[in-house]
């Protein structure tokens, strides 16, 4: 049974908020002792064979119909910056719009096609992950963003054969009415990533923990970035609970970091510390709450868990991202988590020296649309 453990609110309360680029706050923990700020939330009892199936998920586009059941007729307003602010009182929520093309789908599936390439005996996997524009923009605005599915069609299409994609548009529809997407971030929720997670698996053949072998722990007061995006008093009004999920049963994992330093400018890196080791989730609060997942993107994340499968995985992935792995620690001997803006080694090197069976690209719609994230997975490859 899931275990349910509640963090009241008041000792969550947010100080003033950085930049949107640095998603922290000023008195979070450093990257480099993130041990000493872990509540040990894994049950250390010992490694466990896992035997878990799950259902097979198909590959490729899968036509879908999708019909707004949620927000369709919901009143709704834009920012100066064209941010969403959809419906009332406790059930507002925000979002930006999908912008990507056809040629930026293109673009990145030429991208994905390199690691092909590169790695003819490695599993190469693609997961586009839709933002909540998706689902929940209202009928009235429907024309204003871009569609995320024919997005992921074109994207598929230009893949060469031998690359497996994942489409998660209708897995996540299945599943709107759940609290799948923060209605106050612009990230998804934990509970969208495990139903990503899931169909990721069915497709790679691997075991995979159902809900029900992990324990609940339940942030309340939550109100994440769409508040400082937007600036729309609404949204500060509308605090949500940020739900997420820790393995219940399953043996210790060991989580090695390599913390990169940036710039100012938060695009480059100019240092980077030894390897260490820390722990995968960390209690984040306020506005920086999502960084429970590895406390963030500037670093490289190495995961050993009690799986023995000989099975390794690299996700290249945004913070979208962040939210995968903690699902997958019973599916897979290793799991490698790469971001899509900061690596300093040869990704050549790195996947031979790592033994590496699967690569997933796992970005939400619009980072994979933009041009940095698919020019950057093409210049790890030769860096």
């Amino acid at each position: 049974m899931i275990k349910n453990i509640i963090y009241p609110s008041f000792l969550f309360m947010a100080s003033a908020m950085l930049p949107a680029a640095v998603y922290a706050m000023p008195d979070d923990p450093q990257p480099e002792s993130v041990e000493d700020m872990h509540a040990d939330f894994i049950r250390a009892i010992g490694a466990v064979d896992v035997d878990y199936s799950v259902e097979e998920q198909p590959t490729g586009y899968v036509p879908y119909e999708y019909v707004n059941t949620v927000t369709g007729d919901a009143p709704y307003r834009r920012t100066s910056r064209g941010i969403f602010v959809v419906g009332r009182g406790d059930s507002v929520r925000s979002f930006d719009t999908f912008g990507g093309t056809p040629s930026s789908a293109r673009a990145y599936a030429a991208s994905v096609n390199k690691y092909h390439e590169a790695f003819p005996n490695v599993n190469i996997w693609v997961m586009p992950i839709p933002t909540a524009s998706a689902y929940y923009t209202p009928d009235a605005a429907a024309s204003l963003p871009k569609s995320t599915h024919e997005f992921i069609r074109v994207m598929f299409e230009s893949l060469d054969d031998g690359v497996k994609g994942i489409d998660l548009f209708p897995v996540l529809a299945e599943h709107v009415e759940e609290p799948i997407y923060s209605r106050t971030d612009h990230h998804w929720a934990p509970l969208g990533a495990y139903y990503a997670a899931r169909a990721f698996a069915g497709a790679a053949g691997v075991p995979f923990l159902p809900l029900d072998e992990y324990d609940e722990h339940v942030v309340e007061g939550y109100v994440g970035t769409m508040y400082q995006f937007s600036k729309d008093p609404a949204v500060k009004n509308a605090p949500e609970d940020f739900v997420y999920y820790t393995p219940a049963h399953l043996g210790p994992v060991e989580t090695t970091y390599v913390t990169y330093s940036l710039d100012k400018s938060r695009r480059r890196v100019i240092s980077e510390t030894e390897p260490k080791e820390g722990k995968f989730f960390l209690p984040f609060k306020g506005v920086s709450t999502y960084c429970t997942f590895m406390g963030g993107d500037s670093k490289l994340t190495k995961v050993v868990t009690p799986t023995k499968n000989g099975r390794k995985l690299i996700i290249l992935k945004d913070s979208f991202g962040n939210a995968i792995p903690g699902y997958l620690f019973g599916s897979f001997e290793e799991i490698h988590v790469i971001d899509c803006r900061y690596f300093t080694k040869n990704m050549r090197d790195y996947v031979a020296d790592n033994g590496i069976t699967d690569i997933l690209f796992a970005n939400n719609a619009t980072h994979a649309s933009t041009a940095r994230t698919y020019d950057m997975y093409i210049t790890y490859l030769d860096q």
